[in-house]
């Protein structure tokens, strides 16, 4: 397991924690597959929005793939029962990763999803380039499919995607998939507009497998919250207030939003399960001149005239695009309410990752994280109309 330990002088991007030889493999001998479940593999996976979102659908992981020590290790211990594997995707050999399924009786999946690293496509990516290397890691997510021809496929990532390169890259991935055999859609997605109290808008392909008595194609779903978003009070005006370096494990204010409620496991989604605790609710340690920074920051404004995405929140709005985080301990949002920076918590919340889940490494690898995770209430609202269609089919099948 990582140690909640932050080394300063080593960037991110140059992390020991990146994995590019050996491949470990997670939870080998805890592997337990629910049979009533659709099954689904999740290809760079990263901390797990994908399955979470897909496991309130109806899904269960058998397998998880990232190169992100910090992020497998999330991953695995939230999903104890799945298999995840730690390694560069374009080492690991699709038929090796069919094989070991086989012989854990996993012999259908249902669903392959993938969140494709974004870096190359990010706006947010200053050193933007259309021939970034990280671009062509769709290639590998193919390989995958190709190999284990499931039912559904779906793609995401930053909305950057759209303009790189003028738009072939979004053309030339959907041109694979229909070589494969999928009918695909492709669209536009603002998280904000499915309940997530966040404007942050995903580029998501999915395909249909053609010749299997499935939807003649996927019709996205349109967001119920589209004139309502959810807001950062909403979100996390129940969890208890910090002082500086300050750590609380337990409650002490009631859900009173239904978003709320929803993230403690009392909500309409009834797979979301109640914390035993609460976790990673951990305030920054910061110098009196950045609370003072905080403090004196109207809401809405940023903190720091040359970082301009690194603002203090507004209560009454849904937060900005939440980032991955940055080289140093720097935080992106400050409390709309509080002098200091987010917990981990709070940007779990901000994202939609209920209170029962929980974040390892240290406190720049947990951001890198949550920042780089897709929403699972998003994933949630695209993959639960892709369960009842398999669903249907199979009935008819019987």
């Amino acid at each position: 397991m990582v140690s909640n330990i932050w080394n300063k002088d080593i960037p991110v991007e140059k992390s020991p924690y990146l994995c590019d030889d050996e491949i470990t493999y997670f939870n080998l001998d805890k592997f337990k597959h629910d049979e009533s479940k659709l099954t689904m593999i999740d290809l760079f996976c990263g901390a797990g929005g994908f399955a979470v979102g897909c496991s309130w659908a109806g899904f269960e992981s058998v397998l998880g793939i990232d190169h992100f020590e910090p992020a497998m290790c999330t991953w695995s211990y939230n999903h104890p029962n799945a298999i995840g594997c730690l390694g560069d995707i374009t080492k690991i050999e699709p038929k090796k990763i069919k094989k070991l399924l086989q012989s854990k009786g996993i012999n259908k999946v249902h669903l392959i999803t993938g969140g494709v690293p974004c870096q190359g496509f990010s706006i947010a990516n200053r050193k933007h380039n259309d021939n970034d290397e990280r671009n062509f890691f769709f290639l590998e997510y193919m390989k995958f499919v190709k190999e284990f021809e499931p039912d559904y496929i779906v793609l995401e990532n930053v909305s950057g995607m759209r303009s790189t390169a003028g738009g072939q890259f979004e053309k030339d991935i959907k041109g694979f998939m229909n070589s494969l055999g999928y009918t695909t859609t492709v669209d536009l997605l603002n998280a904000a507009d499915f309940g997530v109290p966040q404007i942050r808008q995903r580029l998501i392909f999915v395909g249909v497998k053609q010749k299997r008595g499935l939807a003649a194609a996927y019709i996205f779903p349109v967001g119920k919250f589209k004139n309502n978003h959810r807001t950062v009070h909403e979100a996390i005006s129940d969890l208890p207030e910090l002082g500086n370096n300050e750590e609380i494990c337990k409650y002490n204010k009631p859900a009173k939003s239904e978003y709320q409620k929803l993230m403690k496991g009392n909500g309409k989604i009834t797979s979301i399960i109640p914390p035993k605790r609460l976790t990673n609710h951990i305030s920054p340690n910061h110098p009196q001149e950045t609370i003072s920074k905080i403090a004196s920051t109207e809401p809405g404004k940023p903190m720091y005239p040359k970082f301009k995405q690194r603002i203090r929140l507004r209560e009454n709005a849904p937060s900005p695009t939440q980032l991955a985080g940055g080289i140093r301990p720097q935080f992106q949002f400050g409390h709309p309410t509080q002098p200091r920076g987010l917990t981990i918590r709070e940007r779990a919340r901000i994202q939609s990752f209920p209170d029962s889940y929980v974040f390892f490494g240290g406190i720049v690898q947990e951001r890198v994280q949550t920042g780089n995770a897709v929403p699972p209430l998003l994933i949630y609202n695209v993959t639960l109309p892709i369960a009842e269609d398999i669903r249907r089919k199979e009935k008819e099948n019987v």
